[in-house]
């Protein structure tokens, strides 16, 4: 158990003035930054989070969410309306290397119809796959507070921001930390979580947590009926739902919306779970960790003892793997060359393409 913080005489009586609520004070009601048609998604001070399962286009929706922000007016139905002292963007990426990164870039400048081969003034993407949680934490608070004019922050991928995704002292220690950073720095914070595969709920302590404190939490599905577009609905708001909405991927690869879309009646009782599938259903980012939990001894021999240390791998990572599913992950592993076999020995291959 973490050790309660005592306090001096001195500090209590400076949070107690920093955060006693009086009736003879006026307080500023935060600006609306970020909206939806006229349904509010985010202020300043305050934190949002998109949530969807692998292969939804979440990464698709918040580019064009960013440049929304970026051009301060609208893309899709997202409108932005930031101050002139808080026009500028940090996009984080926790899970995809440089290459990737460059294609989100180039995309949100594309959807703007800006030059492609040279940065935005005010926007800085930065790609911390390579780096451990603590370190992508201290990167993120360290840009914040130290780059001018900040008022919009994207972390896609807010579960690389913790060792395990259901230690509830993580999950808290990272959900105070975005409350805090979005007080002090009078910004908005936007985080995109996957999505459990069985049910609606975001992933793990972190998914629980971020919907308690979230300002708004939005998903992005694909649509049961089409399945090649989006559909984006509000699941928690402190302001009125937005009317979902829908977009697809044209030919530019540039998310488009979709006219006159009326989302499918949901029928009564539970939604039939659907099998497991560990290329939709289990990013990259997750994979290798796993992987390289599961064969951090190297090599493994017999298959039973390869779907035990996957097991024990992919557990590390939040993944609970029953019998069933441990042999259609170890298969899996093998089609994609993730795993490779040298005669009776089953290697990692960390460098299989994804």
């Amino acid at each position: 158990m973490e050790k309660r913080a005592i306090l001096t005489p001195e500090e209590l009586q400076a949070y107690m003035d920093e955060s006693t609520i009086s009736l003879s004070q006026t307080y500023i009601k935060a600006p609306e930054v970020l909206k939806v048609g006229d349904s509010v998604l985010g202020t300043l001070g305050n934190f949002s989070v998109s949530i969807g399962k692998a292969k939804s286009k979440k990464t698709f929706n918040v580019s064009a969410m960013i440049a929304a922000a970026l051009s301060n007016g609208s893309v899709l139905h997202y409108r932005a309306q930031f101050p002139e002292d808080k026009r500028f963007i940090l996009y984080f990426d926790t899970e995809q290397g440089q290459i990737h990164c460059q294609k989100v870039l180039k995309r949100i400048t594309k959807l703007l119809n800006l030059p492609e081969d040279a940065d935005p003034d005010n926007l800085l993407m930065v790609a911390l796959r390579k780096y451990d949680p603590n370190t992508r934490v201290a990167i993120i608070e360290a840009l914040i507070g130290t780059m001018p004019n900040v008022g919009l922050v994207v972390i896609d991928g807010v579960r690389d921001l913790l060792y395990d995704i259901n230690n509830p002292h993580e999950a808290t220690a990272i959900s105070s930390l975005l409350m805090r950073l979005t007080f002090d720095k009078q910004i908005h914070i936007h985080s995109i979580l996957h999505q459990n595969k069985g049910d609606e709920n975001a992933r793990g302590h972190i998914g629980t947590e971020l919907n308690n404190k979230a300002e708004s939490v939005i998903k992005v599905e694909v649509d049961k009926d089409d399945k090649s577009i989006s559909v984006v609905e509000s699941v928690l708001s402190r302001d009125r739902d937005f009317e979902p909405f829908a977009f697809c991927i044209n030919e530019d690869i540039l998310p488009e919306l979709v006219e006159d879309y009326s989302p499918t009646e949901k029928g009564p009782g539970r939604p039939k779970k659907p099998p497991f599938d560990p290329y939709f259903d289990i990013s990259e980012s997750v994979h290798r960790s796993a992987l390289e939990v599961a064969f951090k001894d190297g090599s493994i021999g017999k298959y039973q003892d390869l779907r035990d240390k996957l097991q024990e791998g992919y557990e590390s990572q939040g993944i609970k793997m029953n019998h069933n599913k441990a042999v259609a992950l170890a298969k899996f592993l093998r089609n994609k060359r993730m795993i490779l076999q040298d005669g009776r020995q089953n290697i990692y291959n960390p460098d299989f393409v994804y």
